[in-house]
């Protein structure tokens, strides 16, 4: 028996110790909270330990099967600690078997290097069979880098003599089958250094393709989550992604994590959510561009406030045989005072009445000495003061005011054709049955937020944050607290929106942190070198600042060719594909969508829904262009990159995303002549 099968049979057996570990763990959680319930405590503290208790008992109940560790450190100073995605302790107060990926000890894992070794003499990792539950047979490999003395090479994976790396190569380049797995096994030192970012800062990180950004955003919610437990999940973490298909895509990152209680939403389901209405109509192109422009946040202010008004004579309020009075001048420099300190609306108008009360209760003081509370509550809701409030400061609805916003826009700020773009050619005979846009949720948003500002987050992760338009980032910046953070995630080149940024720093400005701390990914893990090469190309056509994307993988297959029946081929290149394994994505312009996923099944090709990961999904999707942002397949059939680019004006920057989602082959077929910046590339005729 070789040293290495020695290694390979003493860490199965600490595997084993670490799961018998673990279940006692689980065991042992649930009752204490049987126990649990009967300690004497008040009420709300019981409450807190039982939930407390029960929320621990579920996570070890729930916790995912898998192997328990990935990694060892061999420290220089005799300590070891093998690293996993959760703490494995026969006793919480013993060393523990297994160390939680997000403790201060484990930092090292991830950047200790051989001229910055950290105390670290060997940093192992080990391998295992793809999609392993957890079997201790499974773990077939281990890899050592000796930090400390490099000459000392690299173990073997399971004695095939495996390259320096090759086990993290193997795993970041395993086939994408199902949903987007987490990266704790992973990451790389600039993506760590995001990852503990402290929680009160607010990043944006411009990652090019490939380059994990996504994954990133997520594990510094599970960092945030275990290092600032109470904080985070009292003040509230929101993970905020593009569309359906993708929230399902990464649905199963945070629950592999340990993290399960984390609201996962789009944008748009957030903002419909808190308006109370579904989108039931649509907008021509011109009208949506308008709404969803940063000028109408102005436009919603003024057509609000232009309601608020001076009063239109005095103010007499009786109490008991005497009667106040408030001269309609008073008044009218109170409602000027209010209006300057520009608060929300609604606090304005309870404002106002505190100053309308404050001045009659200096009228009473001055005649009959100091009144009460109550005497103040009395006279604040008394018939006249109410009246004087309803006059000068109404009580409003968004849906009112948007309403008369869209039957008559009159806005100065607005020209001529941006006010015919918006008016409702049919306006409905109240408010109440108008039937809203998706960008006029957005506004409804904006001025439920100018009404009265709502609690936010704690902290919010936002993805693809370059597709949002003006309007959009001002929903997101409500949404987080006054001493809350962002992590915005996005790559300007991938922006497919009419109103998607070129500009970080405006963008941030619209999300309400201008000065948050801007950082570049460019190395890519998940897309290989032949790809990015292809997609680089287009990148000068995309008129936008951003550094070219470069690959640490030099693998990878790209052909492209010229065929003259495309659906013929594009049949014949995913039988092709199925022979391999992986995941097979056809990218396809989103108006031939429909008409491909047809072809391919009368073709008998099984083909899913982007998005769908459930177990026994086809192995092939379809996917139209608009919808492949933050995808990922093994294999891709780019079909007609002519017909995506032409697509509207952001049809190159869809062509950019559609060319980077194959994580081991591309195959690009077309019948009509290439975009220019795609010309003569490998294997064009």
């Amino acid at each position: 028996m070789t040293p290495l099968d020695h290694d390979l049979d003493r860490e199965r057996a600490f595997h084993d110790l670490c799961r018998a570990t673990l279940t006692r763990m689980a065991d042992g959680a649930d009752e204490r909270v049987v126990t649990g319930e009967d300690v004497s405590a008040s009420g709300a503290d019981a409450e807190d330990l039982g939930f407390h208790l029960r929320s621990h008992a579920k996570e070890l109940r729930e916790e995912p099967p898998g192997p328990l560790f990935f990694g060892r450190l061999d420290h220089t100073d005799g300590r070891r600690h093998h690293i996993g995605r959760r703490r494995v302790s026969a006793h919480p107060a013993e060393p523990p078997l297994v160390v939680d990926w997000r403790a201060p000890v484990a930092r090292a894992f991830y950047q200790a290097r051989p001229d910055d070794p950290q105390g670290v003499r060997v940093r192992r990792r080990f391998g295992w069979a793809p999609y392993s539950k957890g079997d201790s047979a499974d773990l077939t490999g281990l890899e050592d880098e000796h930090l400390t003395d490099p000459a000392a090479g690299t173990g073997a994976d399971g004695g095939s003599g495996a390259r320096a790396g090759g086990l993290l190569a193997a795993e970041i380049e395993r086939p994408r089958v199902g949903p987007m797995r987490d990266i704790a096994a992973t990451i790389q030192p600039e993506q760590d250094d995001l990852v503990r970012a402290p929680l009160g800062t607010s990043l944006c990180v411009q990652g090019a393709p490939g380059t994990g950004k996504t994954a990133v955003g997520l594990h510094r919610a599970a960092y945030l989550l275990y290092t600032h437990p109470r904080r985070v999940q009292r003040a509230g973490l929101l993970i905020l992604g593009p569309n359906r298909a993708f929230l399902a895509y990464v649905s199963e990152v945070l629950p592999a994590l340990g993290e399960r209680d984390v609201r996962q939403t789009t944008v748009d389901e957030e903002i419909a959510r808190t308006v109370g209405h579904e989108p039931r109509a649509e907008d021509t192109e011109a009208a949506a561009a308008v709404k969803h422009d940063a000028r109408m946040a102005a436009v919603l202010r003024r057509a609000l406030h232009a309601r608020v008004a001076p009063p239109s004579g005095e103010l007499v309020v009786p109490d008991g045989a005497y009667r106040w009075r408030v001269p309609a001048a008073e008044l009218a420099v109170l409602v000027e005072e209010v209006r300057a300190e520009a608060p929300p609306y609604l606090v304005g108008r309870e404002r106002l009445r505190s100053r309308v009360v404050r001045a009659l209760r200096t009228r009473a003081e001055r005649r009959a000495g100091p009144v009460g509370a109550a005497w103040e509550r009395r006279v604040g809701r008394s018939r006249p003061v109410s009246a004087l409030v309803d006059a000068c400061w109404p009580g409003v609805v968004p849906e009112q005011v948007l309403a008369e916003v869209l039957a008559d826009p009159r806005d100065p700020a607005l020209t001529d054709a941006e006010r015919a773009a918006i008016r409702w050619t049919r306006p409905p005979r109240s408010y109440r049955s108008a039937r809203w846009t998706a960008a006029d949720l957005v506004l409804l948003d904006e001025l439920a937020g100018q009404l009265e500002r709502a609690a936010g987050y704690g902290h919010i992760v936002l993805d693809e944050a370059q597709d949002l338009s003006p309007m959009q980032c001002r929903a997101v910046a409500r949404r987080t607290s006054a001493s809350g953070s962002l992590t915005v995630l996005g790559d300007l080149a991938q922006g497919t929106t009419p109103w998607a940024a070129r500009d970080w720093r405006e963008q941030l400005a619209h999300l309400g942190r201008p000065d948050a701390r801007l950082t570049a990914l460019t190395a890519g893990y998940r897309v290989p070198g032949a790809v990015v090469d292809l997609a680089n190309r287009l990148l000068g056509a995309l008129r936008v600042d951003v550094p070219p994307a470069r690959s640490v993988r030099r693998d990878g297959e790209v052909t492209v060719r010229a065929v003259t029946d495309l659906e013929a081929a594009v049949v014949d290149a995913v039988r092709a594909a199925l022979d391999r394994e992986g995941s097979v994505g056809v990218v396809v312009a989103d108006a031939a969508h429909e008409r491909l996923r047809g072809v391919l099944e009368a073709a008998g090709v099984a083909t899913g829904h982007p998005g769908d990961v459930a177990a026994g999904a086809p192995r092939v999707t379809v996917v139209p262009a608009g919808l492949a942002k933050g995808l990922e397949y093994d294999h891709v059939v780019l079909a007609e990159p002519a017909a995506v680019a032409d697509a509207g004006p952001r049809g190159p920057h869809r062509l950019y995303v559609a060319l980077t989602r194959a994580v081991s082959r591309l195959d690009v077929l077309h019948a009509r002549p290439l975009p220019a910046e795609l010309g003569g590339g490998a294997g064009t005729p």
